[in-house]
């Protein structure tokens, strides 16, 4: 079997893939694993950019590891391999809810908080900020419920899967709720002099700039209370579907044709960009469908950093002789306690550049990952960087004590591959 992840940028070839539906089996495989001298690796569903999931080893796929284990009031334990949409479904049908969540929802639960996937949101965090208890087989064949209090809970949360492969989440829950999303378009300019109380105002933020154009889409998220008003079957497949997929794919391609025309193609996306408002169940309004594929690359900066960021990026768009047809995805967060948490210990601020799969441009990339380098930017661990152990030592307070209990817990590196090797050491 050769292991390729959605955006087909990265690839590998495990010795042996088994497909555990218990832990009983993750344990198993983990001392085969040990005794055999080889590596094991627990993948998700390949939604990462980086080579976080590869091995050469032992390949653990999750489509078995699937479902509910238990529910309670604020809390449900699932299993580790359950893809977030399918949770989303159980919970809803219950009348619960996450408290926030990212867009990308084809994620399995423990590839999702391993990588630190986050929405946006102004008083909650990512994913990993909403873990209460996490099950997983350390590298002893041991395993070990893990509750607050622990250093390594804290450590656990998000690890990369670094100090032993989860097998079920117990994450917080709620009552559903309903969110009022809002879109419209405003002026890049007017948004770098109005952060503040952009961020402020909205519980939930998320905008996005056209390079080439001084124009953004911003979409605002807020608890309401109904009546739900979700878009009509019409306006969800012109938006979602037509315009945000089929058409801007169909530019997409036009634009790796015709680089020339991408800051036209993007000034006519720019104008036709409409109000629209909506409100619905909050799952529903958080998540988005991505069809066309593309690299990216993302930074998480001190919220304060946040203007000054975004003016050095668009400085350096327009400097420079790019093309890029890709919005830049701006998000914020609330400051974590996981260690290794991109928003650990500040409220952050996320950056997201996007290319088409099919035009990589790594000099773009570049360009601005020393911008936000400058600003002590942590880049997200799922997506494309080229930060290593010695720089992301320097932005992670508890980095050396996550080294230090990885060293502990797992001295033969079980666990690890080239790409932990190059940001963990």
């Amino acid at each position: 079997m050769v292991f390729t992840n959605w955006a087909r940028n990265q690839a590998g070839t495990p010795a042996e893939v088994r497909a555990p539906a218990s832990a009983a089996d993750v344990v198993r495989a983990v001392e085969d694993a040990a005794a055999s001298g080889r590596r094991v690796r627990m993948i998700g569903t390949g939604h990462s950019f980086t080579g976080v999931a590869l091995t050469d080893g032992i390949m653990l796929t999750p489509a078995a590891l699937t479902g509910v284990r238990s529910w309670g009031a604020d809390r449900v334990t699932v299993l580790a391999g359950t893809p977030l949409n399918e949770l989303n479904a159980l919970l809803h049908a219950r009348g619960l809810a996450l408290a926030n969540m990212g867009d990308i929802t084809e994620q399995t639960v423990a590839g999702a908080i391993q990588t630190g996937t986050h929405g946006t949101g102004r008083d909650s965090g990512g994913l990993a900020d909403q873990v209460l208890e996490l099950e997983m087989v350390l590298a002893d064949g041991t395993l070990a419920t893990v509750t607050p209090g622990e250093d390594l809970f804290d450590a656990a949360r998000v690890a990369l899967g670094a100090l032993g492969v989860i097998t079920a989440v117990t994450l917080a829950v709620e009552p559903a709720f309903l969110l009022r999303n809002r879109r419209r378009r405003m002026g890049l300019s007017r948004i770098l002099d109005s952060l503040d109380a952009l961020t402020s105002e909205n519980e939930h933020l998320d905008f996005f700039w056209l390079p080439h154009t001084d124009t953004c889409l911003v979409k605002t998220n807020n608890r309401d209370q109904g009546p739900a008003r979700p878009p009509g079957a019409a306006r969800q497949w012109l938006d979602t579907v037509f315009l945000e997929n089929t058409l801007f794919g169909a530019a997409c391609a036009l634009g790796a044709r015709a680089p020339g025309l991408i800051p036209r193609i993007n000034a006519v996306s720019a104008a036709a960009l409409g109000e629209s408002e909506s409100v619905d169940a909050s799952y529903r309004v958080f998540t988005a469908r991505r069809d066309v594929r593309f690299l990216e690359m993302e930074y998480a900066v001190p919220r304060e950093h946040l203007a000054q960021a975004l003016r050095e990026t668009r400085d350096l768009v327009e400097r420079m002789d790019w093309r890029i047809t890709f919005p830049v995805e701006v998000r914020v967060t609330p400051p974590s306690s996981a260690w290794l948490s991109t928003a650990y210990g500040r409220a952050t601020a996320y950056i997201a550049c996007h290319v088409y799969r099919r035009t990589p441009n790594p000099e773009y990339f570049a360009g601005v990952e020393d911008i936000m380098t400058r600003l002590s930017g942590r880049p997200h661990w799922g997506k494309l960087h080229t930060m290593r152990a010695e720089y992301l030592a320097g932005v992670y307070p508890r980095f050396t004590d996550f080294t230090a209990l990885r060293a502990a817990l797992d001295p033969h590196r079980l666990f690890t591959n080239p790409y932990l090797d190059t940001v963990l050491g």
